[in-house]
């Protein structure tokens, strides 16, 4: 089955054309600047990366441009668009009607309409996707896969924030998290690696990039996440605040004179390793400057790791304990001296790092404590992608 894989963003649309009978990644890329001046697409195919200039004024035609560059004698790897077997789209949020992936019907669009007012930015974009592919592929199956869907298994005492009860009655206001296809992944694909049964494990997933969160997986559920309603709680971000007083946040509004579009601005564009340092939200720029003397680029660093360092250690006790931490996301799978400075000095849980493991290893799938050690803790690069597609194609192929 060769499943085609989107994630629509607002002005960007990453795609990927897989081969479910072995995996194999047949072309993937990602197209840019959606609506705005110099839009292109840039393509990866058996190694072969090329960029391709092209006005793109929305979504459906940036899909329409994709699919036809799949069966272009140029470029393209299909015979035709009828190779296309079912498309498996990223969702960012399902409510709480979603607890697993689902096929895409009338009724499945129309509860992914009724939960966009709590993600405003995606939702309504990835809709712009599915719609996309009724009109230009009516016969292929659908899938929806859910940021959300993996969290759905926390208990009510960790998803209920400390409001009025009628404030989740009325609006639906909690805690839902996001990255859950990635902390599923690496969490099974870690016990695979690991040779141990998922289901019996306490495991701390920490994907760490731009976007960033951790969760907590006991027994093969998550427990626990640090994103809440939206993806602002929890971490310091790259340009989002994480965990922040709501009266320090009231404060700065009145004293500011804040709109709340000019306070949402703030929070989500101005704010974490962007906003404390000053000097960019990359994590490579931000370390460089630090060596370099910066002392606002080190507070940045201190305050990240610590940051990630503290949510471990809650974690820990939320679950009587922890087998196993796993690193993913650019951040996670790629800056060693990030994991460095969050693992060291974590000895009394029972994780003996190991530093030479750790140093300069990047994207690769490593355990990085020591034999000896009573927690393992390992970098596995994820691959939501993928959990894509193996949805894609398990729904699909049920439905047959």
């Amino acid at each position: 089955m060769k499943v085609l894989v989107l994630n629509c963003g607002s002005s960007s649309i990453k795609f990927q054309l897989m081969n479910m009978d072995n995996a194999e990644i047949l072309v993937k890329g990602i197209v840019e600047k959606i609506g705005l001046d110099a839009s292109f697409m840039k393509l990866e195919s058996n190694g072969d990366k090329q960029k391709i200039d092209m006005d793109i004024p929305e979504h459906t035609e940036g899909i329409e441009k994709i699919i036809d560059i799949l069966v272009s004698e140029e470029h393209g790897v299909l015979k035709n668009h009828d190779e296309i077997d079912a498309v498996g789209h990223r969702v960012a949020h399902g409510g709480e009607k979603f607890s697993q992936s689902a096929l895409v019907t009338d009724e499945v669009i129309h509860e992914i309409e009724g939960v966009s007012d709590l993600a405003p930015l995606h939702n309504p974009n990835n809709l712009k996707g599915i719609r996309a592919i009724q009109k230009l592929l009516p016969n292929a199956p659908q899938v929806a896969v859910f940021d959300t869907a993996f969290h759905q298994t926390m208990p009510d005492y960790a998803y209920m924030y400390g409001l009025p009860y009628d404030m989740y009655k009325k609006y639906g206001v909690r805690r839902y998290g996001f990255h859950g296809t990635s902390h599923r992944f690496v969490a099974e694909r870690a016990c695979e690696i690991l040779n141990v049964d998922m289901n019996k494990q306490r495991i701390i997933t920490c994907h760490l990039g731009n976007g960033a969160s951790i969760a907590a997986i006991k027994n093969g559920k998550s427990v626990d996440t640090s994103m809440g309603l939206t993806p602002v709680e929890g971490l310091i971000m790259g340009t989002r605040s994480g965990d922040l007083d709501l009266g320090a946040f009231m404060f700065i509004m009145e004293k500011e004179n804040m709109s709340l579009e000019q306070a949402n601005t703030m929070i989500n564009k101005q704010s974490g390793m962007y906003g404390i340092t000053g000097v960019s939200s990359d994590m490579r720029e931000i370390r460089e400057e630090a060596k370099n003397g910066n002392e606002k680029a080190k507070l940045g660093l201190q305050m990240y790791e610590y940051r990630v360092k503290k949510y471990i250690g809650s974690y820990t006790a939320a679950m009587d304990g922890v087998d196993t931490i796993i690193f993913t996301g650019g951040i996670g799978e790629n800056d060693w001296e990030s994991r460095h400075g969050i693992l060291e000095g974590l000895n009394y849980l029972g994780v003996d790092f190991d530093p030479d493991k750790n140093e300069s290893i990047r994207g690769e799938e490593k355990v990085i404590t020591k034999d000896s050690s009573k927690v393992t803790s390992m970098i596995v690069p994820t691959n939501e992608e993928l959990v894509i597609a193996r949805d894609t194609t398990k729904i699909v192929s049920a439905e047959k």
